[in-house]
């Protein structure tokens, strides 16, 4: 399309369906007002509004150096003028039809390398033919410099892209070995366990990883924490001949263009056309060449190319397997990459890594470079000071995000970011506000119109009906099995869905896949019965973000998003549902000794823990019921536990201890504690019955409120001060009926041990020192006896 753009006829025509809208256009293109008034009031020069909509077109082509077909339809939508638009992509098409007017005729004109288009190079790219392969080397480097310079930022879906310098302004992504981080099978819910991996792996530094010649790199993440700007960086750092220095040719595919061409059959085929006026029918075989493919979740034909077979019925299959006897990188999100794992295994020299987001400094450099000077400290402090915003603040997507909202915000509303539904929703309603509707009204006068409240239910009713299905891109013939006035209302679902527009037709996919399980939990919970939800195995991952929307709190955005069907049932008792649910598994669990029982009972704890944290619930006598029939609740600080975990834990201890129960063990393996984990290990020390600690800790305020009937203190591998361990775990030993000590051979204040033992109210101890078991203090007492004399 963007070849057409370039065409002198095709702009005369453009500027004839202009008309009277050239002005307002020219605004939206970013052309100064006073260049656009100068036009209007030049009679001589422009003597209708035909010749200054070609006056204002050309004054776009000057100021901009990027022009594209995608800008000026953007343009055109948001005046907004849909049927207008409507006959520009008509009047495009045409001319990309007319065969006189084609993208390699116009090639055949050109004469320089360096005229590169803007677009990924397909059919309408403007590169004269290559066959030398130094020369396909020099075209495909100047084309990544051209294209890849300057990038959509990765932010929210907005109606008008935001270009920026991808190398001043790519922040460092935290990178890890990624071997073992796929193989967890049961409920491996995306999001928890980019939280828990987040905790627990090294980063590796970019060029450790790229500098280096492999044969195969696969790249997982969520989505939105960065993967494709990493990719586009490689293509710019080959470019500058700083990585793959051996490599001649790299090819970029993305899969929701692969899917548009399900016939292709072989490399050569795909190549010729995606880079057809590069390589013009060159043989690649027996050529250094790298692969790079980006978003391989978003492959429709990804379970064939998982489970190759002879009889496959879509050819581009057999292309993409041919791609694995060059070197190639492959990114996807987690669960995609996993399966993929399968098909790349006789490739010895293979990295399995995986993307993390920003690490600490990424996220300090992000807000310094993006925020203003005078928001930059509310930025940090609120981000800092909520453990959700804290922990998703790593991810590219929730950062952009939250930085906007923040800096946007005449008052901060500290709910905005308390659960993870409310992070959600406010990035939601923010954008809804500020780049749908674009109004300045509040958002409860926004949401009192039933137009709108209908606009959401669209959008969430096509996430639902995607999400539950499994699919990325979508035809246009599948979301009016959804939305019946589809062709009415398109043009005003921009925004969370995007249109690709290819040579077969147009496609669509939400701009991001976390906004579409949002959307998704808030169709079920606005227009599914309980009954419904809880027997979609698909909904399992939005559980406790559906359970978020029961929140009535009058401060949280929430309340906009949980009445927009009338007819709707009462979810009331949904938090009682799913305990229902969760209370059965955890008879099976508890009954059985099997490993993977126990893993699940725990996940069913976890699970009620989380669903009840987003909900904000308070101790009902349904939930009393259900706690009191589970006769273990424990409460475990270590290297494994997420902030978001810890918060949730934090909020269901809170309401446990305050009704007036025992927490039956609390678990100490960590002697560094986050702000978030001492509360909970404060909170813990009020009302428990064993208290289990692997490690030395010290923290003011850790202080046991109670008798506690059994004490562990394992610290056998940490050599400890008398002060410390007084300091330490006097407090606890002084109230404890039952003691279990290991000690450190080399510790020498055992005498002192003993009197403080004899000084306390111990029914019972077990103490093993330098090979020996004491399990009364008067052989304690002989030993020390017999040690001095």
């Amino acid at each position: 399309m963007d070849e057409v753009l370039q065409n002198p006829k095709f702009q005369v025509k453009l500027s004839e369906l202009l008309d009277q809208d050239w002005f307002k256009i020219g605004i939206s293109l970013n052309v100064k007002q006073h260049s656009l008034e100068s036009i209007r009031s030049d009679f001589i020069s422009f003597r209708n509004q035909e010749d200054k909509a070609y006056g204002m077109i050309k004054k776009w082509f000057n100021i901009d150096k990027n022009p594209t077909f995608e800008k000026l339809k953007l343009a055109i939508s948001n005046i907004p003028k849909y049927n207008l638009l409507k006959e520009v992509e008509d009047l495009a098409n045409m001319f990309l039809n007319d065969s006189s007017n084609s993208p390699s005729n116009i090639c055949e004109r050109s004469s320089s390398l360096n005229s590169v288009s803007s677009n990924p190079p397909d059919a309408d790219s403007k590169f004269c033919v290559k066959r030398d392969t130094s020369e396909m080397c020099t075209a495909l480097k100047n084309y990544y410099r051209e294209t890849y310079e300057k990038v959509n930022e990765i932010q929210p879906p907005l109606k008008a892209p935001a270009y920026v310098h991808l190398m001043d302004n790519f922040v460092d992504l935290c990178i890890v070995n990624a071997v073992d981080t796929q193989r967890d099978v049961v409920y491996s819910f995306e999001r928890q366990k980019f939280l828990e991996k987040q905790m627990n792996y090294t980063p590796i530094s970019y060029s450790k990883i790229f500098t280096k010649e492999k044969s195969v790199i696969l790249i997982s993440g969520i989505a939105g924490i960065g993967k494709t700007w990493l990719l586009q960086k490689c293509l710019l750092d080959w470019s500058s001949n700083l990585i793959w220095r051996n490599v001649e040719l790299v090819f970029y595919l993305e899969c929701r263009r692969l899917n548009q061409y399900p016939n292709i059959s072989n490399i050569n085929e795909l190549l010729n056309v995606f880079y057809k006026d590069i390589i013009n029918d060159f043989k690649i075989s027996n050529h250094p060449a790298l692969f790079i493919i980006d978003g391989l979740d978003e492959f429709k034909f990804l379970n064939e190319l998982i489970n190759r077979s002879s009889s496959c019925n879509y050819p581009i299959v057999n292309a993409l397997t041919e791609i694995q006897n060059y070197k190639y990188v492959v990114a996807g999100r987690v669960y995609a990459i996993d399966q993929y794992q399968s098909v790349s295994t006789e490739h010895r020299n293979k990295l399995t890594i995986q993307i993390m987001g920003f690490n600490q400094k990424g996220i300090h450099d992000y807000i310094e470079k993006k925020v203003s000077d005078e928001k930059k400290d509310v930025v940090k402090e609120t981000l800092y000071g909520s453990p959700i915003a804290k922990a998703m603040a790593s991810v590219p997507f929730y950062l952009c995000s939250m930085c906007k909202i923040i800096s946007d915000s005449k008052e901060i509303n500290k709910n905005s970011f308390l659960t993870m539904t409310n992070l959600y929703a406010s990035i939601f309603l923010y954008f809804f506000q500020n780049h749908i509707i674009k109004t300045n009204k509040l958002i409860n006068k926004i949401i009192e119109e039933n137009s709108n409240k209908k606009y959401i239910l669209n959008i969430c009713k096509v996430a639902y009906e995607l999400f539950v299905e499994n699919k990325v891109i979508f035809s246009e013939e599948e979301i009016q099995t959804f939305i019946i006035d589809f062709d009415k209302i398109e043009s005003n679902l921009f925004g969370f869905i995007e249109k690709i527009e290819t040579n077969l037709g147009c496609y669509y996919q939400f701009a991001h896949l976390t906004i579409m399980e949002f959307c998704a939990s808030v169709y079920a919970y606005n227009c599914l019965s309980i009954e419904e939800i809880l027997a979609n195995k698909k909904l399992e991952s939005c559980l406790s973000m559906i359970c978020g929307l029961t929140n009535k709190s009058q401060n949280s955005l929430l309340k906009f998003l949980f009445n927009l069907n009338p007819s709707k049932n009462s979810f009331e008792k949904l938090l009682y549902s799913i305990l229902d649910r969760i209370d059965s598994n955890l008879d099976k669990s508890w009954q059985s000794d099997n490993e993977n029982e126990y893993q699940l009972k725990n996940i069913y704890v976890n699970l009620f823990i989380e669903c009840f944290y987003e909900s904000q619930s308070s101790f009902t006598d349904e939930i009393k019921l259900f706690v009191n029939k589970q006769e273990w609740w424990e409460i475990w600080i270590d290297n494994r536990k997420t902030s978001y975990q810890t918060s949730c834990e934090n909020y269901f201890v809170n309401h446990y201890i305050k009704s007036g129960r025992k927490l039956s063990k609390l678990f100490v393996t960590k002697n560094i504690l986050s702000h978030e984990e001492k509360n909970l290990t404060i909170q813990c020390s009020k009302n428990v019955r064993e208290v289990e600690f692997r490690c030395p800790i010290k923290f003011e305020g850790m202080k046991p409120k109670d008798k506690i009937e059994v004490l562990e203190i394992r610290i056998s591998r940490y050599f400890i001060t008398k002060k410390d361990f007084e300091e330490n775990f006097l407090p606890w030993i002084n109230l404890c009926e039952g003691l279990n000590l290991l000690l450190h051979k080399d510790i020498d204040f055992i005498e002192e041990i003993y009197e403080w033992i004899r000084c306390s109210n111990i029914k019972w101890l077990v103490i093993r020192y330098r090979g020996k078991i004491f399990d009364a203090l008067d052989e304690l007492k002989n030993f020390i006896t017999q040690k001095n004399i």
